[in-house]
C-alpha cells in the first residue's frame, strides 16, 4: 500500500519533463557563460547572482466580504547564499508571500492579481554590486528575465510541479500537519527523489538516510521506518528539513520552522539551517514573527505589515537603527535581561481589516508618532542609507524616552 503513491508520483510525464527542461535546465547550469566575456566573470560574482526577484507582487483573496489584499505591491530580491528574514505580526502577509511564490494558495479564493516572481531573473538597470535586496517601485511590465529565467506567476501547474521540492523547497510551519500521517518517513522521503531525480528505490533510500544523518538524526534506519506521530516535534522538523534539502534546492523557504519547539531545539534547528546554507550555498527565506530568530540567521530583513513592506534593511541596521515606528514597536516587544522588573511592551490596538484598508499608512491608527498626513497618504520610500529603505513620513528615526 505504501508503494502505490511512490509509483504514481514517481512518473513525471513527458509534458512536465519538456517544460522543465525548456525553462530550467539552463538555469541549473547557468555558471557556464554563453559568451567569452561572460565566461570571464569572477567566481565571487557567480556566487551572488540573483536567484529570486519578486516585483510588484499583489495577492488577494476574494471573499463574500470583499477583496482581501493580503500582499500589496511587494518588491525584493534574493541572491545565492543569502538569508532573508520576513517579519511581522500574524496576518501581515508573510506566509502568503511565500505561498504565492510557489503558487500553493487555493485558487479560488486566492488570486495573484499582479506582479512577477522571477526565478533566475533580475530588474533592469540594477547595479552590478551585490545588493542585499531591492524595493524599487518599478512597474512589473518593465521587468526582464535574465536568460535563463522564468516567471513563476505565468508558469503552468506542470512546470511548478517540476520546481517545487526540487529547485525551490519549503519547510512548513507545522510538520505534524505537513507530513502524511498514513505513510512511513521512508515513503515520504524517497518519493521526492523518485519524482525529481528518477532514482531507484535503493538509491533513494540511501540518499534519504544520508540526509537524515546530515540534519542530526542519530538513528536514520529506525526513523525511516516510523510514522510521523511516533517522532518528537524536533525530530519531525528535522525530517521536514531533510525532505526539503534532498534535491539540493537553490532556494529554501522556512515558514516559522521553530514554532512550538522548546528553546533548546529552536537553537539547534536554526544552527542546522545556517550550516546547510553555508555548506550548499543555498538562499534562505526565513518567515517569523520573532525578531530574535531573525537576528541569528538573516543577512537582510523585510518588516511587513498589512501586506506591505514597512522597512527593509540589513539585519544589523534593523537592530541598531530602526527607522519605522512599527519596527521599533516589534523590537520593544522582545524580552530582555533587564525587563524582569517592568511590564513587557505590547503594541496597542489591532491590525487593520484588509477588506477596508485605511487610505494612509496602515500602521497609523496604532502608531504613537502618527500625524495627519500619515492617516491621509501612504508614504513613499525613504532611503536612510543605500541599502536601508523605509515607508514612513517621519524624516528622522523614531525614538522613545529612555531609549528602546
Amino acid at each position: 500500500m505504501a508503494d502505490a503513491p511512490q509509483e504514481e508520483t514517481g512518473r513525471l510525464d513527458d509534458a512536465v519533463a519538456d517544460e522543465r527542461n525548456a525553462s530550467l535546465e539552463a538555469a541549473a547550469s547557468s555558471s557556464v557563460a554563453s559568451t567569452p566575456e561572460e565566461g570571464a566573470q569572477k567566481p565571487q560574482e557567480m556566487r551572488t547572482r540573483p536567484i529570486l526577484t519578486v516585483a510588484d507582487l499583489q495577492t488577494s483573496f476574494f471573499t463574500d466580504n470583499g477583496e482581501v489584499q493580503a500582499v500589496d505591491h511587494l518588491y525584493f530580491q534574493l541572491r545565492e547564499g543569502q538569508s532573508l528574514g520576513i517579519v511581522g505580526e500574524s496576518g501581515s502577509g508573510k506566509s502568503v508571500t511565500c505561498l504565492s511564490v510557489l503558487k500553493l494558495l487555493p485558487m479560488p479564493p486566492a488570486r495573484i492579481v499582479g506582479g512577477k516572481v522571477l526565478y533566475h531573473g533580475k530588474l533592469p538597470g540594477l547595479p552590478n554590486a551585490a545588493r542585499e535586496t531591492v524595493d524599487y517601485p518599478v512597474a512589473a511590465e518593465t521587468l526582464e528575465t535574465t536568460p535563463p529565467g522564468v516567471d513563476l506567476v505565468t508558469l503552468s501547474e506542470k512546470g511548478m510541479r517540476a520546481i517545487r521540492g526540487d529547485r525551490i523547497a519549503m519547510i512548513f510551519q507545522d510538520p505534524m500537519t505537513s507530513l502524511n500521517p498514513f505513510l512511513r518517513v521512508q515513503t515520504q522521503l524517497t518519493e521526492v527523489l523518485r519524482l525529481h531525480r528518477k532514482m531507484t528505490k535503493a538509491d533513494a533510500r540511501s540518499r534519504s538516510q544520508e540526509m537524515l544523518k546530515k540534519v542530526g538524526i542519530p538513528d536514520p534506519d529506525k526513523v525511516m521506518e516510523t510514522y510521523p506521530h511516533q517522532l518528537s516535534g524536533g525530530m519531525r522538523q528535522r525530517v521536514m528539513i531533510a525532505m526539503a534539502l534532498l534535491c539540493d534546492p537553490q532556494l529554501l523557504i522556512a515558514d516559522e520552522p521553530t514554532t512550538a519547539l522548546d528553546v533548546t531545539i529552536q537553537a539547534q534547528i536554526l544552527e542546522l539551517i545556517r550550516e546547510l546554507r553555508d555548506q550548499f550555498n543555498t538562499a534562505v527565506v526565513m518567515i517569523t514573527h520573532d525578531l530574535g530568530v531573525v537576528a541569528g540567521i538573516a543577512d537582510h530583513v523585510l518588516v511587513m505589515y498589512a501586506g506591505r513592506v514597512m522597512e527593509s534593511a540589513p539585519c544589523d541596521e534593523i537592530f541598531e537603527s530602526p527607522q519605522h515606528p512599527y519596527t521599533l514597536a516589534l523590537l520593544r516587544s522582545i524580552p530582555t535581561l533587564d525587563s524582569a522588573n517592568r511590564r513587557l511592551y505590547a503594541i496597542p490596538g489591532l491590525p487593520p481589516d484588509l477588506t477596508r484598508k485605511p487610505p494612509g499608512c496602515p500602521f497609523a491608527p496604532r502608531c504613537e508618532f502618527a500625524f495627519d498626513r500619515c492617516r491621509a497618504e501612504f508614504p513613499p520610500l525613504r532611503y536612510p542609507s543605500p541599502t536601508h529603505k523605509v515607508a514612513c513620513w517621519l524624516e528622522q528615526a523614531p525614538t522613545i524616552e529612555g531609549g528602546r
